[in-house]
């Protein structure tokens, strides 16, 4: 009789195991096992929490969508907003292309078609509704529909270093300016005018730590030396939360004096895991090639920035390249950008006129908080490299011509040796522009 019922006993005691590993998974940290393909560049960070995208019944959430990238999209005066498309008299538009919803454009876990900027359409999407431009404009005469995002003319939703306005105000730019340098960081004299931070001396940041801890001198003149020290922030300031001591500050701690760097930096690749609720990026876990040095390395503030140094010029470069290893990076210290970067940190050239990492990636922009004006470093390097063409208002332009910044963004080639050289291709874009201007001149 037993014999008989072994395989039902097992079925069930299997389906069991089964359903019990399943609601672990469900519930748990980590819920690869429910993916039915790879995630793309963009996302594959959070794919371990599927609720950042999902509702419970594995439906996308568009308002999912909206809340990581709907800041970024109103910044750039998106181009194809969704009240274009739920606007009756668009009616045809959405027959042709139904643009409502990201997923229609957006589809993640199908990697046999996605390209760039994880589009999943057919390149020939631009053309179900512009058609006519192609049949029309002599310039687009004989360009193949392929073409419209790759040619250094348009992108479907931030078209803001493209417009032909911009271009045409800087059309006839030399390619290296002789006035080049970035803006000035002013975060101290920020604080102090909104008063969060008093314009005192030195004297008023004490070493407040707890007598019973035990750490070397060293720390404290490491400390003693920055810039925190001199606006009166002291141990506690960073290493207590509420009542409690901690060891190891977290970005919640910077994020009381640096609102708006830490809010940028967890929309990027180094804290949207953070931001997700999941444990902190590692390189190891990087899809891009990084050191194997660096593989265990949590990322945060202070993997960057220091524990007690604080020291920007580190984080600018060799913070990067202590993890980074793509062709690009490696290139970095034979070029240009870094001799000018070199210069200046020996005080050859005036500051802001060198070159770092993070001149580009994490660009200086101008920003407004608490209804005042001041300079952002702008931590969502994503911001600033998808579409590669966002780079050029932030940072290109501090230092080179747009025709020369779009050319040399597009050459796959140049960027990989960190531009050292000219570009080797040349994008019609500014040509047509010209010839526009100088139409207008003429009638």
């Amino acid at each position: 009789m037993l014999k008989k019922l072994w395989p039902w006993f097992a079925w069930v005691a299997l389906t069991g195991i089964m359903s019990a590993y399943l609601a672990y998974r469900i519930k748990g940290p980590d819920q690869t096992v429910f993916l039915p393909g790879p995630t793309t560049h963009g996302h594959y960070q959070i794919e371990m929490n599927c609720n950042a995208c999902h509702d419970p019944m594995m439906g996308v959430r568009e308002q999912a969508c909206y809340d990581c990238h709907g800041a970024d999209l109103k910044a750039a005066n998106d181009a194809h907003p969704k009240s274009k498309f739920t606007d009756p008299r668009n009616a045809d538009r959405v027959a042709a292309l139904d643009a409502r919803k990201c997923v229609t454009c957006h589809q993640e876990h199908v990697p046999e078609r996605t390209q760039a900027m994880g589009l999943t359409l057919p390149e020939d999407y631009c053309a179900k509704c512009h058609q006519e431009t192609i049949d029309n404009r002599p310039s687009h005469k004989g360009l193949g529909f392929e073409t419209c995002a790759t040619a250094g003319c348009h992108n479907y939703h931030d078209n803001t270093a493209l417009y032909e306005n911009f271009l045409e105000r800087h059309a006839f730019e030399p390619d290296f300016k002789t006035d080049s340098k970035v803006l000035s960081r002013d975060l101290l004299a920020f604080l102090q005018n909104t008063g969060d931070v008093q314009p005192e001396s030195q004297e008023r940041a004490k070493n407040d730590a707890p007598p019973s801890l035990e750490y070397d001198s060293k720390i404290e003149q490491e400390w003693f030396a920055t810039a925190h020290a001199k606006a009166g922030v002291s141990c506690s300031g960073c290493h207590q939360a509420k009542d409690e001591w901690g060891d190891q500050p977290d970005h919640t701690s910077c994020e009381k004096c640096h609102e708006s760097e830490t809010k940028t930096f967890l929309k990027g690749k180094h804290g949207m895991r953070l931001a997700a609720g999941l444990s902190p990026m590692t390189p190891g876990a990087a899809r891009k090639p990084m050191k194997k040095s660096a593989a265990h390395r949590e990322l945060n503030c202070v993997s960057c920035h220091g524990s007690h140094r604080f020291d920007t010029r580190k984080a600018a470069v060799d913070s990067c390249l202590e993890c980074h290893d793509d062709q690009h990076s490696r290139a970095y210290k034979f070029s240009p950008h870094y001799t000018a970067w070199r210069d200046e940190v020996a005080g050859r050239t005036d500051a802001g006129t060198g070159v770092s990492c993070a001149t580009c990636h994490l660009p200086r922009v101008p920003h407004k908080e608490k209804f005042r004006d001041r300079t952002l470093v702008m931590h969502n390097q994503n911001h600033h490299l998808q579409p590669n063409e966002s780079m050029i208002r932030s940072s290109c332009v501090n230092c080179h011509g747009v025709e020369f910044a779009i050319d040399a963004l597009a050459d796959p080639e140049l960027i990989k040796t960190n531009f050292s050289g000219r570009p080797t291709r040349h994008l019609e874009s500014m040509d047509w522009v010209k010839l526009r201007y100088r139409e207008k001149q003429n009638n």
